[in-house]
Order: structure tokens, then C-alpha cells, then sequence
């Protein structure tokens, strides 16, 4: 076996390639980062150890943080008030169908598609079917806007994709987190109790913001004493807080991704030197953590067990896009006809947040029975996403008359 820091160096080459090269087929470069992810996976590379991969969680953890506080960054009470109720209101319909679609779904059919060693309703599918639903809600924008600088799109539904995409990463996270502090109970030995349950949600949703909120304040005020030139320290203290932040939600047992969340809603609303620190991390980081997050993440792939769970990623990929069509209808129930028929075709592509939320799944031992499942199902359906995704997203704006001839 080669040492942990050449395997990195490996990783950071390998992605850089092959996202060169799906870029080079129209492809997002993020399926290229997953694809060298998984030729380097244990399974596939002898070279890479199982230990090697099972020591990345810091490198995830800081990379996922990050990309976190980016999503919350979107949230700016301005562009909520200025992108309007027609946006809120569709992205609440599609993420929330593509949840309920999921979720159902999953529960009445994941008993006869997965073969789980003494799995029960109550400490196997549901838990499974409630995660998995919280993860059919988030959208990657990234191929769709590739896609529409491609094609020089342009129009209603170009701009209602990506404020509806904006948004429902952060609606993703929040039922993701809900998801987590309900089924947490469900996969331990003890009895259910409903008022354990639902203080447990209160607790780690209420501790979630108490501490984003009380971290991105502190942050906010020494921001305000670091000069704009000097960037490289204000790198430093944003990567510091955001460690900082991450680590005390841990430590306190509350949902690290909302408290990050919602430190990046307070640093986007209450700190002048916003554009400025979003800026930094997009300029600086953006790239090297995505090679990294992403070929990490694919490396976690079971290619031996993914086989063996093809048709239920089928069934995840079908029941979300199917939650995502009808919940634009009901919530652009009163837009224009175009947006009504062809905005969810470009909220198809999905990657990003979800790999992220799926890994903390496969790092938290109360979910061990269940995380092998789970990660090749969201795994799987993201190279599927990522790969129909552009396909989607050109046929749809091509319909609604955005792209130029």
C-alpha cells in the first residue's frame, strides 16, 4: 500500500482529469471528480486501502462545511423578498413532492427490493425511506447552467431553475435534519417513545440555529476588524469559524450542517463584507474541494454491492423525478404556461449537498445496518442524475424556446 498523502496527491491529479474530460464530452466536471473516485476505490485500486477511506470523514467534514455555508450564503432575505412567492411556492411544491414521492414510495417497496439482515418497518425501511426522501428534495445547478451559458439560454424558466435551485438545497438540508433526529430513535434498541421524538427534532433543530446563530454573530464582529486586502487571513478565520462552528454542534449533539447553514443566512444578511467572503471561498477553495469531496465520495462506492441495489437506485431516480414534475405544477399553478410545463426538466441534475449528507450517514454508527444501502443508492443515483441531467435540461429549455437557434 502507498502512503495516505501520495494517494491524495493521486486523487487531486485523477479528478482533475477526468473532470477535464467530462467536460470535454458536455458533461458537469463533478461526474468526471466521482468517476476517478471510483477507480480509486478499495474495490477497483489494490493500491488504495479500506483504512485510507474510512480516515477521510476530517477531509469531508471541512470540505462539506463549506460547501454548506455556501448554501446558506444563498439566502438573503433581499433576494427572497425580490425573487418572489411564485419561487418559494414552486420550490415547496417540488421538493416537497419529490420528498413524499420518495418516501412512500420507498416504504412500500423497499421491503421486497433489499435484502437487510433482520430488518423491521420500525428500524430498517422507514428510517431508510425518511432519509432518502429529505435527500430527493436538493437540486445541482451546476449542469443547467453549463448547459444555458452552452446555448445562450435565456427566459422565465431559465431564471425560475435556478432561483428555485438556489433555494431548495437549504429546503433539503432542513428535511434532511428533521429526517435524521426522527429516525434516529427508530434504528436503536430502545422503545419509541412520540414526545422523545419530537424533543429530540426540537432539540436539534433549535440547537442547530442557537449555535449558528451565536457563532455567525462572533464571526460577523471580527470580520468587521480584518482589512479586505488581507485575504489569505481572512480565508484562514472563515475556514477557522466554520471548523469552529462544525465541531461545537458535534460536540453538543445538534445538526452540524443547519447550524453551518444558518451561520452562512447570518454572515449573507449581516455582515458588509459578504460578497467579499463568499467571493474569497469561490475564488480559492471552490475548486480544490470539489475534486477532493467528490472523488472522496466516489471512493466510497461499493461497486461490488451497487449491482445488487440497481433497481431500487431505478426506483429513487424515477419516484424523484416524478415528485419534481408534479410539484411544479402545483406550485406554478398560476405562472405562465412554459414554467408550468418545463421548469422541473432542469431540476433533474442533483449531486453536491446530497453526496455530503449521505457520507455523514455512512460516519455515524447508529445508522450502520442501513449506510452501505443508502450511500450506493444515492451514490448511484447521482452518476445517473449527473449524467441525464444536461440531456434534460437542453430539451427542456430548447421546448420553452430559450436556447438560440
Amino acid at each position: 500500500m502507498i502512503s495516505g498523502i501520495t494517494l491524495i496527491g493521486i486523487i487531486i491529479i485523477a479528478g482533475f482529469i477526468l473532470g477535464e474530460l467530462a467536460d470535454k464530452l458536455n458533461l458537469p466536471k463533478v461526474t468526471g471528480y466521482i468517476i476517478a473516485g471510483i477507480l480509486l476505490s478499495p474495490q477497483i485500486a489494490p493500491f488504495v486501502s479500506e483504512s485510507f477511506v474510512d480516515d477521510t470523514k476530517i477531509v469531508t467534514d471541512v470540505s462539506l462545511s463549506i460547501i454548506t455555508f455556501s448554501v446558506g450564503g444563498t439566502l438573503s432575505i433581499s433576494k427572497i423578498k425580490n425573487e418572489g412567492r411564485q419561487i418559494l411556492k414552486i420550490t415547496l411544491g417540488e421538493s416537497g413532492f419529490a420528498f413524499l414521492f420518495v418516501m412512500l414510495g420507498f416504504i412500500l417497496l423497499s421491503p421486497f427490493l433489499l435484502n437487510i439482515d433482520d430488518a423491521t418497518y420500525m428500524t430498517v425501511y422507514i428510517p431508510l425511506s425518511l432519509m432518502l426522501g429529505a435527500l430527493a428534495a436538493p437540486t445541482d445547478p451546476t449542469a443547467t447552467l453549463a448547459v444555458a451559458h452552452e446555448y445562450k439560454a435565456k427566459g422565465k424558466v431559465m431564471s425560475t431553475i435556478m432561483g428555485v435551485a438556489a433555494f431548495d438545497d437549504a429546503m433539503g438540508l432542513l428535511l434532511f435534519s428533521i429526517a435524521i433526529a426522527i429516525a434516529s430513535p427508530f434504528v436503536s434498541s430502545h422503545d419509541i417513545e412520540i414526545g422523545s421524538v419530537a424533543l429530540s427534532v426540537a432539540r436539534q433543530l433549535f440547537g442547530a440555529f442557537l449555535v449558528g446563530g451565536v457563532i455567525g454573530f462572533i464571526f460577523n464582529k471580527v470580520a468587521q476588524h480584518l482589512a479586505e486586502s488581507s485575504e489569505g487571513m481572512m480565508i484562514a478565520i472563515i475556514i477557522g469559524f466554520l471548523t469552529l462552528c462544525f465541531g461545537i454542534s458535534s460536540y453538543l449533539e445538534v445538526d452540524e450542517l443547519l447550524a453551518i447553514m444558518f451561520m452562512g443566512f447570518m454572515v449573507v444578511n449581516f455582515n458588509k463584507k459578504q460578497k467579499l467572503i463568499f467571493k474569497l471561498l469561490e475564488r480559492y477553495t471552490e475548486q480544490l474541494v470539489f475534486i477532493l469531496f467528490f472523488a472522496i465520495s466516489g471512493m466510497h462506492l461499493d461497486v461490488s454491492v451497487l449491482g445488487n441495489v440497481f433497481l431500487v437506485v431505478l426506483l429513487f431516480v424515477i419516484l424523484r423525478a416524478l415528485g419534481k414534475y408534479t410539484g411544479v405544477l402545483v406550485g406554478a399553478r398560476k405562472a405562465p404556461g412554459e414554467v408550468k410545463k418545463y421548469t422541473a426538466g432542469g431540476l433533474i441534475p442533483q449531486g453536491g449537498i446530497v453526496i455530503g449528507l449521505a457520507l455523514m450517514i455512512k460516519y455515524n454508527p447508529a445508522f450502520s445496518t442501513i449506510s452501505d444501502e443508502f450511500i450506493n443508492i444515492i451514490l448511484g443515483a447521482t452518476v445517473i442524475h449527473e449524467l441525464i441531467g444536461p440531456v434534460l435540461a437542453k430539451f427542456s429549455l430548447k421546448k420553452a424556446g430559450e436556447i438560440e437557434k
